[in-house]
């Protein structure tokens, strides 16, 4: 009987110490935790250690608050030109209200993947295949706001919804393909054509310059050339006139100091036989003539007798 009674003693510390623990349940960052008592809700068990009654009060459910993401399946969608597309959506929700989480909706995740199929289906049934291609934002804008509608009552927001693949069929596949690559050999054709254009107009644009230049060379040089012949002719001609000058300085000088030599007659018949001389040789243009003519018969008989006196 006394092992008994240790026994039933040991049994009922276990038991004891098993509802102990069972009342104690910790909360992580970042969850909450739906505590029923009796089958009704009594309150959210916040991060941390929590205390429940045993046996009276029990966790429904720990809902995590972090931003969650779905990644559906491609759907099949039927555009407003009748081409089926098959879409998979991405979606980015948060829960906020745990108390709706967990009441108000019983399988959410299934709730969410269908809605987001029926309203995708409703927003591009109402776009042609193109308008569908090239307006992702504005399905994507469409679908989060129905989305954050219709689940704001389950205590869910919809922070963000992105369209994944856009798969048209493998036969507008290809003919999207054939008119990209039309398109690129279009732009290629075009851009080809601009670059000769350009070429072709540097081209002529370097003649052009080119010929300026040249133009501009042989007008430089045309103009050098003359001003090199007008400065020759002037030095020849200041050259000339300077011998001149000096040719008829020299005379001066030679008059004057046969003036101051007191010369006779016969040496200025010489002198100016001199002076015929050069006229005749070419050696001077000047020619001097007395004032009166009987002067020049004396300076001929002065002449004859200097002649006759040499021989």
């Amino acid at each position: 009987m006394e092992l008994l009674g240790i026994f039933v003693d040991f049994i009922l510390v276990l038991f004891v110490i098993a509802i102990a623990f069972s009342s104690i349940k910790i909360i992580k960052q970042a969850n909450v935790g739906i505590v029923e008592r009796l089958g009704k809700y009594h309150k959210n068990a916040e991060q941390g250690v929590n205390m429940l009654i045993p046996f009276v009060d029990r966790f429904r459910a720990v809902v995590d608050l972090r931003e969650q993401v779905m990644d559906f399946p491609p759907q099949p969608v039927i555009t407003k030109d009748n081409v089926t597309m098959m879409i998979d959506t991405v979606i980015y929700y948060q829960v906020t209200d745990a108390f709706k989480y967990t009441y108000e909706i019983s399988r959410p995740v299934m709730a969410i993947e269908n809605l987001t199929a029926t309203t995708l289906r409703n927003i591009v049934g109402d776009l042609e295949l193109d308008e569908t291609l090239t307006s992702r934002d504005l399905v994507n804008t469409k679908l989060r706001v129905i989305l954050d509608e219709a689940t704001d009552k389950w205590g869910i927001k919809v922070n963000r919804v992105e369209l994944k693949n856009i798969l048209p069929p493998q036969d507008i596949q290809n003919a999207m393909e054939k008119q990209m690559r039309a398109e690129r050999e279009k732009r290629e054709a075009v851009l080809r054509a601009e670059g000769q254009k350009i070429a072709a107009i540097l081209e002529a644009e370097g003649r052009k310059q080119s010929a300026i230049l040249n133009a501009e060379a042989i007008k430089e040089a045309t103009i050098r050339e003359a001003e090199g012949i007008r400065q020759s002719q002037i030095l020849k001609a200041e050259g000339e006139a300077q011998a001149i000058l000096s040719v008829q300085q020299a005379f001066a000088n030679s008059l004057v100091m046969i003036k101051d030599a007191a010369a006779d007659d016969k040496v200025l018949a010489l002198k100016s036989l001199e002076a015929l001389k050069e006229i005749g040789n070419g050696q001077s243009t000047k020619l001097i003539i007395p004032s009166d003519l009987a002067g020049l018969g004396g300076v001929f008989a002065a002449l004859k007798e200097v002649v006759a006196s040499e021989k």
